[in-house]
């Protein structure tokens, strides 16, 4: 049975499929890994459709959770148009929704070649954005995208577009071989692109 949404701490993790354009060294999928601290068994032998995330949400009592996340095992922004409209579709049938909060590595205007950012207003509440890097050298190093160094241009853009639109925009380091210095750096670029950085701990294998 494919595992949709999951719980965690009180919140609801959404886990929409297993395509990511970045291969990060501390990522537990690059490790061999198919679960997480949260789920045990998060790998998709398929990407659900609209209607089957639906149902999985729908069986849940979903005013009870403090925040609904689209997050999984890969990037969940390659699903950007049905996340929407499954939002729009929870809001319109659950009456005291949770905010709603996308975890992305901010690639998605570079992967569906158009800015979403506007479309993301009045929907997301929150936008969780991994940065890991204050230079293209160090970012491309610790992510390894697909597309090398746009993709840094993709989320520096993606970033500063998000913070216009969504209330609360965050960027995201995860504290391995991270010196202050360098998450000094990291906090001075978020808020110059209008967001506010937060570290991670690591989680070793």
């Amino acid at each position: 049975m494919e595992t949709i949404t999951y719980e965690y701490e009180g919140a609801l993790y959404v886990n929409l499929t297993n395509r990511c354009d970045c291969a990060c060294v501390f990522c537990l999928r690059c490790n061999g890994h198919k679960g997480s601290i949260y789920a045990d068994d998060l790998w998709l032998e398929h990407e659900p459709g609209r209607e089957e995330a639906l149902a999985d949400f729908l069986r849940r009592d979903l005013a009870s959770y403090r925040e609904i996340v689209f997050c999984g095992f890969g990037e969940p922004m390659y699903r950007t148009d049905d996340i929407l409209w499954l939002v729009d579709e929870l809001k319109e049938r659950v009456s005291a929704l949770p905010p709603v909060r996308i975890n992305t590595n901010g690639h998605a205007n570079l992967i569906l070649g158009r800015d979403v950012t506007g479309d993301l207003a009045g929907r997301i509440d929150v936008l969780s954005i991994s940065l890991n890097g204050s230079t293209p050298g160090e970012y491309v190093a610790v992510t390894r995208p697909r597309d090398g160094a746009a993709a840094w241009d993709a989320i520096l853009d993606f970033t500063r577009r998000a913070a216009k639109t969504v209330p609360t925009v965050m960027m995201t380091i995860v504290n391995k071989d991270k010196t202050p210095d360098e998450i000094d750096a990291c906090r001075t670029l978020a808020e110059r692109l209008g967001a506010r950085l937060r570290v991670r701990e690591y989680i070793p294998d």
